[in-house]
Parts: structure tokens; sequence; C-alpha cells
């Protein structure tokens, strides 16, 4: 055994000595701007090489099986736990907001590059039975945006009249008036700065309800009052102009609910990007010789989310919002979650200080025991019952001393996402996992009908504890899965690569946290993945 630990020792050794010899001076130099070892580099080519291997499905997460389901009792009883218990904590709201809008108007796109210069049928928006998400629809339903009267405005100053265009067909113009430069820019702005919602008085930028979302459940208190704070993840392009609008916003907000804001944003690391590589596995290089590197997909935000120092941390997509009419569920949900993890946490605490000092009674072993599998969620294996009582108190400890994540999970009704289930790992431990879809083995029918049968999909609804009971924030670096990525083809310049992307974030970033599964209602759960989507009746105020 000592022999063969030491050939794959050597083994990686002349790997990296190969990479090391491959690499120039000028390689190296980019590396050390990115902040990238070569170490991380040839094990992201190894996974290349090796590829990622698929989760092992035990069983989907149901009600009763992975799945809490509260009463309506229970719920206000967590509610107000909640509002009793979080003046003693450090509350954020995390908002990953780096997300270019273009894929929302690919219709759009496709549309203008299909009719520009050309005439557009007479009978183009009178055709019967228009589907709900055609480009149809868009126009038939401009005016009821809440970027409407943007667009109306921006075509005013050059002399253009919406009405006018749309009744002389002239259907390319709005559309690039909305996407390009000279109009809205709408196809190059981050969602969070496109109007979402239409109100009596104003519209709400995306952005703009999760500033009023955040008064509700992501507080903290002081001597001079209560303070709302979020934390934005922005792309270095929009970093200024996203800074700029929140600063003219701020002011009307903390002036209509009386309290103060505290907005951080950071960018995604380029030390998170992954290399590319070619078709045989070699790193892919630019037109100008240097490496390419790719961004690391959300997984990479675990970095943002380890550097915030939070105590308590809500964790939601920035297009999953609703006007002020729906917002009253989502709130009292978010409160159900974090009076959950709030009422978990305070007793993992006090049995992690029990089992810190050691010396248990046997009964208090087993309760403690009890408390890990009911509550956290915690797989006990058969062989628990073989150890010594040090043996138990140390495999509790490692279990239960980990960063905790409350997660809501909706009902399956057809919507794309990952989804709730028991898992195995390489070690041959069960877990509650999100996994997604790029993860299973679709031809394992076993596998397959596993996957198939879940009942619930994942929003990204969920509250972080990121604390361990001394008070001390965790390293989130140290409960990731890295065999959890994944490859995909792309191509650059007209020649074909394979991306890597890491652990998602809410995915293998954070596979080894204890993970627990709550329903939520469906009505929380509003993405906006096309723009049609903003005409239906959940983003509709009215």
């Amino acid at each position: 055994m000592f022999f063969k630990i030491k050939i794959n020792f050597y083994l990686c050794d002349v790997q990296i000595q190969t990479l090391m010899s491959a690499l120039t001076n000028k390689d190296k130099q980019q590396l050390e701007s990115l902040n990238i070892s070569t170490d991380q580099v040839e094990r992201q080519i190894n996974q290349f090489k090796t590829g990622f291997p698929y989760s092992d499905l035990v069983a989907p997460a149901t009600i009763g099986n992975g799945i809490i389901k509260f009463s309506d009792t229970e719920v206000q009883e967590l509610i107000k736990q909640f509002e009793e218990d979080k003046e003693y904590y450090d509350i954020l709201k995390f908002i990953p907001a780096s997300g270019a809008a273009s894929r929302m108007f690919k219709n759009i796109y496709s549309f203008v590059e299909e009719y520009k210069g050309k005439e557009i049928p007479e009978d183009f928006l009178k055709k019967e039975n228009v589907k709900f998400d055609s480009i149809e629809n868009f126009f038939l339903s401009i005016s009821d945006f809440a970027f409407y009267d943007d667009l109306k405005n921006k075509l005013a100053e050059c002399g253009k009249d919406i009405e006018t265009l749309m009744s002389e067909n002239r259907l390319v113009e709005i559309a690039e008036f909305l996407l390009e430069n000279e109009g809205l820019c709408y196809g190059k702005l981050p969602k969070a700065l496109l109007k979402f919602h239409k109100y009596k008085e104003s519209s709400r930028l995306a952005l703009e309800e999760h500033l009023v979302e955040a008064t509700q459940y992501s507080t903290i208190y002081t001597e001079d009052g209560e303070i709302a704070q979020l934390h934005f993840t922005v792309s270095q392009e929009h970093l200024d102009i996203f800074k700029k609008t929140v600063e003219e916003l701020i002011p009307v907000y903390e002036r209509e609910y009386g309290i103060r804001y505290d907005i951080s944003y950071s960018v995604q690391k380029p030390s998170t990007d992954t290399i590319a590589v070619d078709m045989n596995n070699e790193p892919f290089r630019n037109n100008d010789g240097s490496l390419l590197f790719r961004p690391g997909g959300h997984g990479a935000l675990i970095q943002n989310l380890n550097d915030l120092k939070k105590e308590v941390i809500f964790i939601k997509n920035i297009d999953n919002v609703v006007p002020d009419r729906l917002k009253s569920t989502t709130y009292d949900y978010k409160k159900v979650l974090g009076g959950y993890l709030f009422r978990l946490q305070q007793q993992q605490f006090e049995y992690l200080n029990l089992l810190d000092e050691g010396c248990l009674a046997n009964d208090e072993i087993d309760e403690i025991a009890k408390f890990a599998k009911e509550k956290l969620m915690i797989d006990i294996p058969n062989f628990y019952k073989t150890y010594n009582e040090i043996e138990k108190i140390d495999f509790l400890y490692s279990k239960m001393n980990r960063p905790m994540r409350i997660c809501g999970m909706v009902k399956n009704e057809g919507e794309p996402g990952g989804g709730p289930y028991w898992t195995r790992n390489s070690s041959d431990e069960v877990s509650l996992q999100i996994v997604e879809s790029s993860q299973i083995d679709h031809k394992n029918e076993k596998q397959e009908a596993v996957f198939q049968s879940a009942t619930h999909f994942n929003p990204v609804d969920l509250v972080c504890a990121t604390y361990d009971f001394r008070g001390e924030p965790f390293d989130l670096n140290d409960y990731i899965d890295y065999n959890t990525g994944f490859i995909s083809q792309k191509s650059k310049d007209g020649k074909e690569l394979k991306a890597l992307e890491l652990p998602g974030l809410w995915n293998g970033a954070m596979a080894d946290w204890i993970n627990i599964f709550v329903e939520v209602p469906i009505i929380t759960f509003n993405p906006v993945k096309t723009v049609n989507d903003l005409l239906r009746d959940k983003h509709q105020e009215n």
C-alpha cells in the first residue's frame, strides 16, 4: 500500500512538472495576475481528462422523508420566533445579480435578425391563438410592461411615436430601441436594472423590489435605528452604473420605510475562473497566445459569500420578485425559514457545547443523536452502534459542527431546475442534496427513475448559518465537493473547446453543509427567464 501511494504522488509530481515545462514565462505572469496557481490549473485539466462522477441518487426527498411541511400553527410560531430573535443576529441578504439580461430577449433578437431591412407581413400581429411566449404577444401586450413609458419617451426624444410605429408595423425600430444603446439598452444591462413592475405612480426595477423586501427580514438593530443589509454580486462592467442607480434610490426608500440601508457589492474573482482546454484536453490558447480562462459559474460565488463573514445570510435570485400585492406570503415564509434556522441552531449550539466538554452519559448521547438524525437530517450509519462513547461523541461533534442552510422547496409543476434528493457520496455517506439534471446518468434506468420521481424542485430560496457555536465564521471552502463540477463544449474564434464550471453555489459548493429542506408555497417562486414572463399575473400589480 505504501509503495502504491508513493507512485501516485510521483505521477502527480510528473504531471505538474509537465505542465510547468509547457508554460511560458508569459503564461506564468498571466496566472500570477489572476491569482491562479499552477496546482489549480493542473487539477482542472485532470478533471477534463477524468470527467466528473454522476450523482448517486438514493431516493427523492419528499414530505416526511427529507422535506418538512409545517402546519399553519407551526408557521405562525416560527414567524413569531423570527421576529423575537432576529435582533440578536447579524443578518444579510445576498443577491447574485451579475447575469446580463440578454437571454431574456432571445426571441426579440431573433426577430430583429429575421426582419431587419425587410417588410413585416401586415397580418403579423393579427394571428389567432397567439402563444404566451411568442414575439407577437410581446408586441400586442407591450403597453403592459413596466418599461413601456420609458420606451415610449425614449422614442419620442428621437421624434418617433410608438403608437405610429406599431400601426405602421415598424416593429424592428421598437425592438432596437428597447435593446440597443441608442434606446433603453435593455439587451446589455443586468436584470437588476430592468423595470419589472408597474405601479400607479411609478415603476420599479428588479433591484428595487429587493430593497423593499430587505426591510422585512434582513435587518440589524443599532443605536441609530434599524439597518437593512444587502449584498449584490455584480459584473465588473456594470458595477459603476449599479452603484450609481442604488445611490439614487436609497434616499427614496429610506424615507418611505423609515430605515437605513447598508449595501455592499462584489464581483466574481478572477482567481475563480477556470482554464479552457481544446478537444485533446490541452490548454486552449487565444489568438494572441495567452491562455483562455472562463468564468467558473455561480459556484464561484461561494468565495464572495465566504468573504462576507456574516452570521445569517438569506440568498435569493435577482429575478425572483413580485409586486407589493403578493409580497406578504414571501415575507411570511422568509421568516419561517429564518425562524426555523434560529430554533435549530440554538439547540445545535447547546448540544455542541456539551459534546465539546465531553463526559456525557449514554442517554445524553442518544438524545443528541436523535436530534441530529430527526431535526438536522444527518444520516446515522449502522456502524455508529459499534462505537464506544468517545467515538460517538467525536462522530456527532464532527457532523453537527458545520455550516447549516434551510432551503425552501416548491412542488414540482414542470419548472426546470435542480431537485432535492437523498444521495450517496464516494465515502458511502448519505445526505440531502440539491441535484441538477446534468449531474444524473440518465442512461441508468434506476437513477433516472429516482430522478423522475421527485415531487419538489429548488427555487433558490435559502437562509444560511455560517458561524460555529464559538461565534467564529466557518471557512466555507472546507465544505465544497469538488467532484460535482460540470464540463460543457463551447467554441471561440471558430475553434471547439471544453469549459469547466465549478460546483454550483447551492449544489456542490454547499454539499457538506447541514442541509434541511422545507416546503414553501409556489407563489414564492416567480422567476423571469424571458421578457414575456413579466406579463404573467404574478408580475402585474393590477
